[in-house]
């Protein structure tokens, strides 16, 4: 989807005092206080699983068996994922310290993740969504918008040129993405208590080999990690991928305000309570986006309200259902390599000129 034209931009950017009338509506119906029983509910599922998990990983033994109970583990990390995630927006205990806290223990030690990286990274998302120069979501390996499709050079221009085809066989490499920007985060950027996070990556990360390593052989222990990890990056990216992709990109130092800035640039994914468990709440995308520190089961019920306001400004909500968010996205980055391509010649003589607005439809 194109970005807008800057007298678009500055005609909205008036308009914040509407943000103060949802989020008024929102705390009057208590959607901003903590779900504290629901998170330990789920902690305590989720814990009593990974310990189910590792034991019958030590029980079995030396046996291919261990890829099923690699895909187990790689579901589980997902969800300790998404606990990390709420963590890292407070939306689970009242106070700072007491979020950062679980985050570098589910985070850090429990799946190998920096939640001091993923904190400063995820935060930038969340001010700048979809904005190029700005979102680091969309400054990674893909291309979301044609300028930068365009000007692209090398290796990066054949990705960009096949990304659509490309992108769920990059999600198995995903896991091992986030790992690496979680150590190169930990030796060179300015995080808070980097130490105490590096010493429990090296933790994890001297657990996870030595426990594979000493349990399999060497052909099985490369196939578990490669199954595990595989799985777990290719789950977080198909959670990732409904959120923002083929939604509107807005240009660098775009002036929309907070309010249509959130919403013009995410999409829900409807579906039922297993939806919301499988997408660890990400699939209420607007309203996390709008609210970032409202604990998870509070989305749902925020939802209404949401779509209530947006009609009453007639502001587009959009909300799809998974496989057509996937489709969706998918259109986009298909459109968005096209302008990789070389332009067409122009005949001597012939009039007028092909441009690559000329040349790649917008995408819906």
């Amino acid at each position: 989807m194109a970005s807008r034209s800057a007298a678009t931009t500055g005609a909205v950017s008036a308009r914040g005092s509407e943000y103060a009338v949802l989020l008024r509506r929102v705390r009057q119906a208590g959607l901003l206080e903590r779900q504290l029983g629901y998170y330990l509910r789920k902690i305590a599922v989720i814990a009593a699983a990974l310990v189910a998990g590792w034991t019958a990983f030590f029980l079995v033994g030396d046996s291919w068996w261990q890829l099923s109970i690699a895909a187990f583990l790689a579901v589980l990390f997902a969800q300790i994922a998404f606990l990390g995630h709420d963590a890292g927006h407070r939306q689970i205990f009242g106070t700072r310290r007491a979020n950062y806290l679980f985050g570098v223990i589910a985070g850090n030690l429990g799946i190998g993740l920096s939640i001091g990286w993923w904190t400063s990274n995820h935060n930038r998302h969340h001010a700048h969504p979809n904005t190029e120069g700005a979102d680091p979501d969309v400054s990674g390996i893909l291309a979301h918008s044609g300028d930068r499709a365009q000007t692209s050079t090398g290796i990066r221009r054949l990705i960009f040129r096949h990304q659509a085809w490309l992108f769920f066989p990059m999600l198995f490499l995903e896991a091992a993405s986030l790992h690496y920007s979680s150590v190169r985060a930990v030796l060179r950027w300015p995080i808070p208590n980097r130490v105490w996070e590096g010493v429990l990556l090296a933790a994890h990360a001297a657990g996870y080999l030595a426990a594979t390593l000493l349990v399999l052989s060497p052909a099985k222990a490369v196939a578990f990690i490669v199954v595990q990890q595989g799985l777990f990056g290719f789950y977080m990216g198909c959670t990732f991928a409904p959120n923002h992709k083929g939604m509107e990109v807005l240009e660098e130092g775009d002036a929309t305000d907070f309010l249509r800035r959130q919403v013009l640039t995410s999409r829900n994914v409807r579906g039922s309570r297993l939806v919301d468990a499988a997408l660890g709440g990400l699939n209420y995308q607007i309203e996390h986006h709008l609210f970032p520190s409202m604990p998870r089961p509070n989305l749902r019920r925020a939802q209404p309200l949401v779509v209530e306001f947006c009609t009453e400004i007639g502001l587009p909500y959009c909300q799809t259902s998974l496989l057509d968010s996937y489709a969706q996205a998918l259109s986009h980055l298909h459109a968005v390599g096209k302008f990789t391509r070389p332009l067409p010649l122009v005949a001597p003589g012939e009039s007028g000129s092909s441009t690559t607005a000329d040349r790649v439809p917008p995408v819906s």
